[in-house]
């Protein structure tokens, strides 16, 4: 009998249709009066907060870091359900902050409880078999949605409405769900795990785009900000010099806008990757701005070095 932990965090999988046709949340949760039940699985269930994850910033994701945290000696397994607009901000929070053996299944519905082709309870009971399964452990945290297993440091959302809106373009599908089978494709390297947090530092994300000057970077870097992500052009480029921004000392991480590939300083002229590098700029390859911005965030809450923190955002 395996004994796993449900949290229940709020999103569309907790949603309603109205009369009109617009989804809006309720005071009860329609996965509560659910009759989800396997012969090898004991759940505890706990409604830890009922939010919309567009409301669901760092300090939550804290407290079911938490939450977690607590429940290690007492379960088998995590299930999180969650809206899909952030989730996969959560999930690459939990996976970069925790590190437990046992599974930890984030899972979410693109339709609410009560539409036609609903998959919110599927979903849902997908992510318990995946949490119960012993093949689980030790991977980190993972995404569970329509048949597909993501880990979270590749995974993201790519369709506004489709069910099949999680994709993982960097590493592909990390496993499947059959009807008698949980099966994994590859394993993932080891990652660094930091615990601390410090919620309140400043870090905004900032779409680079054609013609850009540095009058966006000059206000903020006035603004006394701790950091900021830039999702610059192509490998990494930019219209224009951050070095207003790198002269006041401020981390300033690149990412790529581009829905797949990696960043990497591979042009050198003024603003491309080499020189953009040279001034002190640091490359996060493999993951988004969302991303790198949580990973920032952990990162400057460690007072890890510069020589360590290019090595962490660099990391897979």
């Amino acid at each position: 009998m395996k004994k796993i932990l449900v949290l229940h965090t709020g999103g569309t999988i907790s949603m309603h249709e109205d009369a009109d046709g617009d989804v809006e949340t309720g005071d009860e949760n329609p996965l509560a009066q659910a009759k989800v039940t396997f012969p090898n699985i004991e759940l505890e269930v706990e409604n830890i907060f009922n939010l919309p994850s567009e409301h669901i910033g760092p300090s939550h994701m804290l407290q079911l870091q938490k939450r977690i945290s607590e429940a290690k000696n007492d379960f088998d397994g995590v299930v999180i359900t969650h809206g899909t607009d952030t989730l996969e901000e959560t999930a690459f929070f939990l996976d970069s902050t925790l590190k437990v053996s046992f599974p930890i299944v984030i899972t979410g519905a693109m339709r609410s409880s009560n539409e036609l082709g609903s998959d919110g309870l599927y979903n849902y009971q997908s992510a318990l078999r995946v949490a119960a399964d012993d093949t689980s452990k030790n991977r980190g945290v993972i995404v569970v949605m329509n048949d597909e297993i993501h880990a979270a440091r590749f995974v993201t959302k790519t369709h506004t409405t489709n069910v099949a809106t999680f994709a993982s373009p960097l590493s592909g599908t990390m496993g499947l769900l059959t009807k008698r089978q949980i099966i994994y494709f590859y394993d993932l390297p080891q990652r660094e795990v930091l615990p601390d947090v410090d919620i309140n530092k400043n870090i905004p994300v900032l779409k680079a785009y054609a013609g850009m000057d540095g009058q966006l970077l000059k206000i903020l870097a006035d603004a006394n900000i701790d950091g900021i992500i830039i999702e610059a052009l192509g490998a990494g480029n930019l219209s224009r010099e951050v070095a207003y921004l790198l002269a006041k000392n401020t981390p300033v991480v690149i990412v790529s806008r581009s829905f797949n590939g990696v960043a990497a300083p591979v042009y050198d002229y003024l603003g491309g990757g080499v020189q953009l590098e040279k001034s002190g700029a640091i490359f996060a390859s493999s993951i988004n701005g969302p991303k790198a911005r949580l990973k920032l965030l952990i990162g400057l809450s460690n007072n890890l070095s510069k020589e360590h923190l290019e090595t962490y955002l660099h990391g897979i």
